[in-house]
């Protein structure tokens, strides 16, 4: 009977490993990298360049995605509308999408802040606009800090750049786990992970509408791959120790800086991060959009593009264009689902 129930516990976990296998190649296999893997000193990262077009009107425009996310989150939702305007560089961040993890300073965000300095010096840009969404905000801080001689201004969008109560979502803690996070990440994610994508994007976006292509243009399973699932939750496990330590270190930014966020993100609390940041930078400007939900490059594109403007050096009035965004929120309608329980850390893009 022993032998019996023992044989059987092996072929699940058999069938489990298999499933993981088969559905990591069949994800790959759908989303096929769109980008270009660079060496940047013993590992590579991938990315997706635009070159300057002769129509450039911008800076170089550098985009970082929110965790367990990849560069396609920020193409799909930039790359058109900015079509011919500036030289753009769309990053899998170290261990995500199609990028190698690299060294273990690619688990914080000041390392993954180096990498992709070290990214722009391979591509030829000397200076930026980095555009950094939810996760990203972390990582855009700290290249703010850590290399302000590229910096020609900071963009925030939903950022999660300051200490919070609660911790992180259970699953994170295990998957980064040395044993249990192994076996978690190569037997399970895949199946329940699968079954949650639909959910947890329409929670993204909250309160707002999640476009309906928005899962088969930006490919948010390949987050479920085990190295790269174990990856994304390193990254969010290690995000609050290290905003609290760096947190203090915010007024040494000195880029022009502008923070846009929504009032109803059930992921990334605007009071706490956002706030927090417009209160640490000096100079910064705030635009907080009632209504918006997680997703403002998404919901309220129009106003991130023209805050690129505004750092690039046009006169653009933000408020103004956020009171304009809040009514087109209005008449949009609202949810689409209810959000799924966060721990107002940073559980995905």
């Amino acid at each position: 009977m022993i032998d019996l129930l023992f044989a059987l516990i092996l072929l699940v976990l058999v069938a489990a490993a298999a499933f993981s296998i088969y559905k990591t190649g069949a994800i790959e296999r759908a989303y096929p990298n769109i980008g270009e893997l660079t060496d940047i000193g013993g590992y590579r990262i991938n990315a997706l360049h635009l070159p300057r077009p002769a129509t450039s009107d911008l800076p170089p425009l550098v985009f970082i995605h929110g965790a367990s996310g990849n560069l396609r989150d920020q193409f799909e939702a930039f790359a058109g509308p900015l079509s011919g305007r500036a030289e753009m560089l769309f990053v899998d961040r170290p261990g995500h999408g199609y990028s190698e993890r690299g060294t273990t300073e690619n688990a914080f965000p000041s390392g993954q802040a180096d990498a992709i300095a070290k990214l722009m010096d391979k591509r030829g840009i000397e200076s930026a606009i980095i555009i950094g969404h939810s996760f990203g905000g972390a990582i855009a801080a700290a290249f703010g800090m850590r290399h302000p001689e590229k910096t020609e201004g900071l963009l925030f969008l939903s950022p999660a750049t300051h200490p919070w109560t609660g911790g992180v979502d259970w699953y994170y803690t295990l998957a980064a786990m040395p044993v249990l996070g192994w076996l978690f990440t190569h037997l399970l994610v895949m199946p329940i992970g699968l079954r949650r994508v639909e959910r947890s994007t329409l929670s993204i976006f909250h309160p707002n509408k999640r476009p309906a292509d928005y899962i088969a243009k930006t490919a948010p399973e390949l987050v479920l791959r085990p190295h790269t699932f174990r990856n994304n939750a390193a990254d969010v496990v290690n995000l609050l120790a290290y905003v609290s330590a760096q947190a203090p270190r915010y007024r040494e930014i000195t880029a022009p800086t502008i923070i846009i966020t929504g009032d109803s993100d059930d992921i990334v609390l605007e009071e706490l991060h956002s706030r927090g940041l417009a209160r640490d930078i000096a100079g910064a400007e705030l635009v907080t959009i009632h209504n918006l939900g997680h997703k403002p490059d998404y919901v309220t594109t129009d106003v991130v593009i023209a805050a690129m403007e505004r750092l690039a050096g046009e006169p653009r009035d933000l408020q103004m264009l956020a009171a304009s965004a809040e009514i087109r929120i209005a008449d949009l309608g609202s949810a689409v689902s209810q959000p799924v329980s966060t721990s107002h850390a940073v559980t995905t893009s």
